[in-house]
């Protein structure tokens, strides 16, 4: 045998704390045929910084599909089958560096993905720049041993084979469409020494979590076999062969595999297309159902049971819709409805084979019409399989093929609806089985016939993630998922677990307490315009305006209000915030005024092409800040050189105001760097607004000794007044 090594390689991804599914780094490997081995090398390491600490690093494995994961331990939504993925622990404690190897032999040939994630985030919110967080890094790299010449196993023909005493032999089978049972034999086992033959003999592929290998032990000259019902149709199924017998001893196999085909049927769609032109051209006497429903005459019952009886299934012809990106409708040609009838199940294709099916979610509802089934006590039994389809399920109604565990339904007069969701359904032909199950037996299910209404989707985001989720489309070079980010406190893989989730009253009351707070800027506002700072006052009321309607626009739940774009109002709270702080601090330097506008201007031009670069950046806040009090306390120097004593002079202008004033922006922003967290923000940012406003009203200064108070009451009345004439008259002596 030749064997061929390959090597696939993935950049690597900086790790994040979880706290949805969009935190996990997603790595996407396509295994070829007939690999024997596979090794996944896992690299992970972190930085050299006092702030780097040990850390516990998640690795999720999954064949055909994202993994399913769920490291919050929330709930699922309901309907929703979840099972849980293979993953191994790394840890990263002395060593800066940990190289982990996962071994997988006889790996199913497909799409394969790694999903690695830090664990759960502390909800603390950082200001960008404030504080350097550690880096960790995570790569996975792929190394496959491939079989170049792996012998075939044709149907119906014994192949000898010779299995090698330190080697395994594999060999593979191509299960063709509707197989309903495959044999496999295993027979005339001969050592070489003429001792008892001893073999074992693995059928399948491992695939994770979840892996239905079938393995069988044979000993001595007795032939062994083994049965598979609904193998995998058009697949190449691997078989190895290993022997258990002495070192130096080859064994002498021979190998048969027979199929049993299933004979499909379509007469369920010509039936349906008949009973539309009777729909139309208008019932026969006598034909006339329930709910005015055409139905069968006994004799036309008793013919189509008959012509059932010859085959093992009943195709329902199903077009695939493509609506948008992971977004997929199925259409029943003959209508939503479908007959379902006991001889043979109904079979219904949904094709996710094109390996960009597998980041959503496959929602199936089934429905069924009480009026349509005669037995009061009969049950619709339905089963979503990957693969192939369940063709038994009126024998032992258990949804299982030969390598996959499907999902069951069911559906009856007490209970007439059903559904089911599959997350991140792996890619490949599924199936939709149904068949209808009398509890006294099949004989008296013969006539009857159910109509069920099925409903089958692909969507991004089941129910779009409801009303306290966003519903994110993610990306990992060319393949693309979603996942839901929730909010107001609300979790789960569909924001469907309101566990921690907030109150309409306590959403009510953050929208509140992060809008109200702004009014605290109407003192700074009216200082402002009682000492002549018009300029000053008119960025205070817009720093006031915007950060009111943004919070109002930023809230998670239903309380909320957007007057304009979302990121029209941050961008323009923003830029009021830094502008109001630049503005205050130039104030307060007294420079000349043809120099304070200048800089007005100017900063403000600089801040909003800062803040277009990078919004959340500390140096948007700090850089202003530091040049404007660079700029006070020269000017400040200067006029105390010039006067030749400490400016301001005044004592009570630094107790009663300056300190005061001083103390409220540090504690501000001690608030606003260190204690905000997710919890806590509508009244941690808050008080950021309340203490910054506040501090402006007192850091303001007096205003200029020329000029005079606003004379209210002579402005706003009508009545003479006595003008002050202040200009010289000049008198000329001749």
């Amino acid at each position: 045998s030749l064997y061929v090594s390959e090597y696939f390689s993935q950049s690597a991804q900086k790790l994040s704390f979880y706290s949805w599914y969009g935190n996990a780094k997603l790595f996407h490997f396509h295994v070829p045929e007939d690999t024997v081995l596979l090794r996944w090398l896992l690299q992970a390491s972190r930085g050299k910084g006092p702030e780097c600490t040990s850390m516990e690093i998640t690795v999720h494995f999954r064949y055909g599909a994202p993994p399913v994961i769920n490291p919050l331990g929330t709930r699922f939504p309901v309907n929703a089958t979840v099972r849980p993925s293979y993953n191994i622990s790394i840890t990263l404690s002395s060593a800066v560096q940990n190289t982990t190897f996962v071994n997988v032999t006889t790996p199913a040939a497909g799409d394969w993905f790694i999903a690695a994630h830090l664990p759960e985030a502390a909800g603390r919110i950082e200001v960008k720049g404030f504080s350097t967080p550690c880096p960790y890094m995570f790569q996975a790299d792929m190394f496959v041993l491939r079989l170049t010449d792996m012998p075939v196993l044709e149907p119906g023909v014994a192949v000898p084979q010779t299995v090698s005493p330190a080697k395994p032999l594999h060999v593979k089978v191509f299960i063709p469409k509707h197989a309903a049972r495959m044999q496999f034999q295993l027979r005339s086992c001969v050592t070489s020494e003429q001792k008892a033959c001893a073999v074992r003999v693995v059928l399948g592929s491992i695939t994770l979590p979840q892996s239905f290998q079938r393995i069988i032990t044979c000993t001595g000259s007795v032939n062994c076999s083994l049965a598979l019902d609904s193998p995998p149709w058009e697949k190449w199924l691997q078989i190895m062969v290993e022997s258990l017998g002495a070192a130096n001893a080859s064994v002498s196999v021979e190998m048969l595999a027979s199929f049993t085909a299933c004979r499909p049927g379509s007469t369920s769609a010509f039936l349906n297309f008949s009973s539309l032109n009777q729909s139309q051209t208008g019932p026969r006497p006598g034909s006339t159902g329930a709910a005015g429903s055409p139905t069968l005459s006994t004799g036309e019952a008793s013919r189509n049971t008959s012509h059932q009886r010859s085959f093992c299934l009943q195709n329902q012809p199903v077009v695939r819709e493509d609506l948008d990106v992971v977004s997929v409708r199925y259409r029943l040609l003959n209508g939503h409805s479908v007959p379902v009838h006991s001889i043979s199940p109904t079979l219904l294709l949904l094709n996710l084979n094109t390996g960009m099916d597998s980041g959503g979610s496959l929602v199936v509802s089934l429905l069924l019409n009480k009026t349509s089934v005669n037995l009061a006590n009969a049950t619709v039994v339905a089963c979503v399989s990957a693969a192939s389809p369940v063709l038994s399920l009126n024998a032992t109604q258990n949804c299982s093929t030969a390598f996959f565990q499907g999902y069951p339904l069911s559906v009856s007069t007490s209970s007439a609806e059903a559904m089911l969701i599959v997350l991140y359904p792996q890619t490949d032909d599924w199936f939709l089985s149904l068949q209808l199950i009398c509890p006294k037996g099949q004989g008296e299910c013969n006539a009857a016939e159910a109509k069920v209404t099925i409903f089958a989707y692909l969507t991004p985001c089941f129910n779009d993630c409801g009303p306290y989720g966003q519903c994110s489309l993610l990306r990992r070079h060319g393949y693309l998922y979603a996942g839901c980010s929730c909010k107001a406190g609300w979790g789960g893989w569909s924001c469907t677990d309101d566990t921690k989730a907030q109150s309409v009253g306590a959403q009510n009351l953050a929208t509140l307490l992060l809008t109200l707070s702004n009014l605290m800027f109407l003192p700074a506002i009216a200082v402002a315009v009682y000492r002549y700072y018009l300029v000053e006052a008119s960025v205070y009321t817009y720093t006031m305006f915007f950060s009111t309607f943004y919070h109002a626009c930023d809230q998670p739940g239903v309380a909320v209000m957007c007057i304009m774009d979302y990121d029209t109002l941050q961008y323009c709270d923003f830029l009021g915030s830094v502008v109001s702080i630049w503005v205050t601090i130039l104030c307060m330097s007294r420079v000349k005024k043809i120099l304070k506008y200048v800089l007005f201007v100017l900063g403000t031009l600089l801040i909003a092409m800062s803040l277009q670069l990078d919004r959340r950046g500390v140096w948007n806040m700090m850089g202003p800040c530091l040049f404007a009090l660079a700029v006070m306390i020269a000017a400040w120097v200067y006029h105390g050189v010039k006067r030749r004593r400490c400016y301001p002079s005044s004592w009570k202008r630094w107790v009663f105001y300056l300190l005061p004033g001083i103390t409220l922006a540090f504690i501000a922003i001690s608030v606003y760097a260190f204690m905000e967290t997710n919890e806590n923000y509508y009244y941690t940012h808050s008080i950021w607004h309340m203490l910054v406003a506040s501090s402006v009203a007192f850091l303001l200064p007096p205003r200029d000794k020329h000029k005079k108070p606003w004379a209210w009451s002579q402005k706003l009345t009508c009545r003479y007044q006595i003008c002050q004439n202040d200009r010289e008259e000049l008198y000329a002596v001749t």
